[in-house]
């Protein structure tokens, strides 16, 4: 299948590390010119390397930014713009926030978690979409997690910017499908990321368990029997981003082996 990737203008937010630079590198290897952005500029440069040593596509760049921060994301989309001409994809990620429950956040913890992971995507949409307005197509995929379907335990903060997430781009799916541009929205389950790793420690404790006793009974509650891989979910956002893509938007998917029962 001809993904139509090659020579297309994508940025990725949060991908020096974890499923951000997964999703990079599988850009890269459909010969797309990936900018990736995250807060540290010493990974971005080893991550910007790596991709372009695995790949073996040069045309990857990188841009700091802190999301949290309108001007940081305004300088990310300049960036791309100046790099390419356009950006014809943006793929909307952020970091997650703290765990806990609702008792032990304040408005102040509500109020970075908002603007972490929501009003980012929503900045960021805002500045790629002259652009993929001028050019009459676009995609947008949004990182989000499999909360968007089921709701996690011990995670509130998440549980609740991550349905505004589904909501935007639902929202935004009819108003942008007459310039087709399509925006999805995708849910991780049980990846083995540095996050999920940090989860799983934090709940082993909380518990009085060991990660590795943790572990394996999650891995009994996945019909596939296994964490996910990042590469695994990240050529699904490909697939998305792409244009083998015609037809599919508004929509709300997740990645998890099946672990998700609910409709």
């Amino acid at each position: 299948m001809d993904l139509q990737l090659k020579g297309k203008s994508v940025v990725v937010l949060a991908s020096s590390k974890g499923l951000g630079k997964a999703i990079s590198m599988e850009f890269a290897k459909e010969g797309a010119h990936v900018l990736i952005s995250s807060r540290n500029q010493e990974e971005l440069e080893n991550t910007k390397a790596e991709i372009q040593d695995v790949s073996g596509n040069q045309k990857v760049e990188y841009q700091v930014c802190d999301v949290t921060k309108k001007d940081d994301i305004e300088q990310l989309v300049q960036k791309a713009i100046e790099w390419n001409g356009k950006v014809d994809v943006l793929v909307n990620n952020a970091g997650g926030p703290p765990a806990g429950t609702f008792d032990q956040f304040s408005d102040e913890d509500w109020q970075r978690a908002f603007e972490l992971n929501l009003l980012s995507f929503t900045r960021t949409i805002r500045e790629v979409l002259p652009s993929m307005k001028e050019q009459q197509q676009g995609r947008i995929v949004n990182i989000a997690s499999s909360s968007i379907k089921q709701t996690l335990d011990n995670l509130i903060l998440s549980n609740t910017f991550r349905a505004g997430i589904v909501g935007l781009a639902k929202g935004l799916s009819q108003e942008l499908a007459s310039d087709n541009i399509l925006i999805n929205t995708v849910g991780p389950g049980r990846i083995a990321t540095d996050r999920v790793a940090a989860l799983d420690e934090k709940r082993a404790k909380k518990l009085g368990t060991s990660v590795e006793e943790l572990k394996k009974k999650t891995e009994q509650s996945i019909p596939m029997g296994r964490y996910g891989e990042p590469e695994e979910f990240a050529k699904a956002i490909v697939f998305l981003a792409s244009g083998a893509n015609t037809y599919l938007t508004g929509q709300s998917l997740v990645v998890d082996g099946g672990l998700v029962k609910a409709l």
